[in-house]
């Protein structure tokens, strides 16, 4: 699970369209239109990932998207192994503080959480998902939240169709390079 933000903004002047020989041309000038907030749960092997596109970035907001994940797209799963940052809404407190105890407790129980490294989140395959969405879909003007729950859903819906997968190549050689800090010597 990972999230990013995406600030809406309006063209204030009209674009003048390709024609043979010539690209579009927009204007550098825009009216800023507020900040959307994306949050992204991608299942690698199975090649599915859910984003949904939110007003804001908060504990609540995020333990709504976990409750979500628990309760409908995986209702009879026992256990969902969630990997994601260190970011400060991503805690079982945020749970805590949205929901009634027992229903914060019973969400905490159905979750296996493992936190990246810190600075270490490149290491989260939704980030990558994130990175993939930005450059197929988001790397460009758009006006409102409106408009970017319509892009973001059919991005997703297309990347989901096609099963697309990440394909992961860092091993545990790599990892304990890299990551060395983290790991212990071994006699292996």
């Amino acid at each position: 699970m990972d999230e990013t933000s995406k600030q809406l903004t309006k063209e204030t002047r009209q674009s003048v369209p390709a024609k043979r020989g010539r690209i579009a041309r927009y204007d550098y000038e825009y009216e800023r239109n507020g900040v959307a907030n994306i949050f992204m749960f991608f299942e690698p092997l199975a090649g599915r990932r859910y984003v949904t596109v939110t007003d804001h970035r908060t504990k609540t907001d995020w333990a709504h998207q976990i409750k979500t994940l628990l309760d409908n797209r995986y209702p009879d799963a026992e256990k969902i192994i969630l990997v994601m940052d260190n970011l400060n809404t991503h805690t079982g407190a945020s749970l805590y503080e949205t929901f009634e105890p027992h229903e914060a407790r019973r969400l905490l129980d159905r979750l296996e959480i493992h936190y990246t490294p810190k600075h270490g989140s490149w290491l989260n395959m939704a980030e990558i998902e994130l990175g993939v969405l930005t450059r197929q879909c988001l790397k460009r003007r758009i006006p409102d939240m409106k408009s970017l729950a319509r892009e973001v859903d059919a991005w997703q819906s297309e990347r989901n169709a096609s099963c697309a997968r990440v394909e992961w190549r860092f091993t545990t050689l790599d990892a304990r390079v890299k990551l060395k800090r983290l790991y212990p010597i071994t006699s292996d």
